[in-house]
This record gives C-alpha cells, structure tokens and sequence, in this order.
C-alpha cells in the first residue's frame, strides 16, 4: 500500500477503480495504448477544486493579509513544485503509466508530471465523494504547508524586498549567482546573493525563481530587514 492509498483510507475517501486509473494515466501512455483517455481532464478539474478549497481556507484562515500577499501564499503550495513535493511523499509516482519514452528518462519523477497526476487525483477524488470528500482530502495535504509557508514567510517577495533595501543603503542591485546539479528531470539550484559586494546569502530549490528567493530571504534578514 502506498503512502496515497493509505491517506484516502485513513481520510475514509472512496475513490472509483476506473477513475483513479484514469487519474494516473498519463497522456503519453495513453497514446502508446490506442488513443485512450489520460489525465488531463481530470487535472482541468483537479486544478479548480484544489484552486477553491486553497483561496476559501486561506482567506478565512489569515483576514490580515492584503489581496496580493493571499495570491503568492496560494500560488506557494499549489505551484507545480509544491505538488509534486506533495506527490513524492506520497509516493504517487509509482501509481503513475507513463509511456516507453517517459519511463526512460524518469518520467515518474517529474515534477510537472506529479503535479498534473495530483491534480488528476483531486478531481477523480472530486468525483468520487463530492466537495466534502475533495475538501477533507486537500485539507490533509496542504493545511500544515500553508501554515509553515505563512509562517516562515517564504510566500512573500523578498527578491523585491532585498533590491529596495539595497537601493535605499546605496548598495548597488543584488547580484545572483546560480549553479543546477542533478539529471534533468530532478535538478536542484543553488542560488548564491551578492549585495555590496559580498555574498549575504544562499538557497538551494528544484527551480532557479524559488532558490533566488530563498537566497534573497536570508539575505534580506541578515542585513536587518523586517520579516515581511
């Protein structure tokens, strides 16, 4: 049993045989197999509820935060590779059929393919049980991630944050020196921030945006800058 099937069991979420195959059917296994139906629509849907059940939980949860702080603490744990952190912890790669070319280059690993299949998964979820079924399944997966995301200020932009800092001290623009190990389907980024000259800070993530924004981050606290 993986880590996703047990989940749904402890959540008591019922999911149809037929539409959880459907749900980890990816398009290019799907068409090595006679055109038959992927994904993808069921991620059209997963995508909207995921997107609602997030916007309505952190409006409620945080009545402080302006328009724009809701939008990028959102967009923290539904990105592409926050789902598919979400995904590996789940185990759900193994779920996933995948095609002759995608299994060869690690396709299961994917972090945009996990992050469709997870959407896929909430839709069939979705369809299975309802709203209240998809609610209290998306509830166990992100709830704690919001709150460590909110809390730890992650969300925010610190890269802007860092650059007016800089420009009010005459410090020149920050300076981002970045450098991705691993194969191509599971690279990492280090990102190294230069401010006056001297290195301020260091963040490592799956893309170049998010690991810029953790460098600029501690950057921006150790020249004493307010946690936004």
């Amino acid at each position: 049993m993986s880590r996703l099937t047990q989940q749904l069991d402890e959540l008591g979420v019922r999911v149809d045989t037929q539409l959880f195959e459907l749900a980890c059917t990816h398009r290019s296994y799907a068409y090595e197999n006679g055109g038959i139906p992927s994904n993808e629509r069921l991620e059209f849907l997963g995508d909207a509820v995921l997107q609602i059940v997030v916007t309505e939980h952190i409006f409620h949860t945080y009545p402080d935060l302006a328009e724009g702080e809701l939008a990028k603490l959102r967009a923290s744990v539904v990105s592409t590779y926050a789902l598919a952190r979400v995904a590996r912890e789940l185990e759900l790669g193994g779920h996933v059929l995948l095609g002759k070319g995608e299994v060869a280059t690690g396709g299961n690993d994917k972090s945009s393919i996990l992050a469709d299949t997870t959407e896929a998964i909430i839709g069939a979820v979705h369809l299975s049980g309802g709203s209240e079924a998809s609610s209290r399944f998306i509830h166990a997966l992100l709830d704690e991630r919001i709150a460590q995301s909110q809390a730890e200020g992650e969300y925010a932009d610190f890269k802007t944050s860092l650059q007016e800092l800089a420009a009010r001290n005459g410090w020149g623009l920050p300076v981002y020196e970045v450098a991705g190990t691993g194969p191509d389907h599971q690279r990492e980024f280090t990102a190294t921030v230069v401010v006056d000259g001297e290195p301020r800070g260091a963040g490592t993530a799956p893309s170049k945006k998010l690991a810029e924004q953790r460098a600029a981050t501690i950057a921006y606290r150790a020249l004493g800058g307010a946690h936004a």
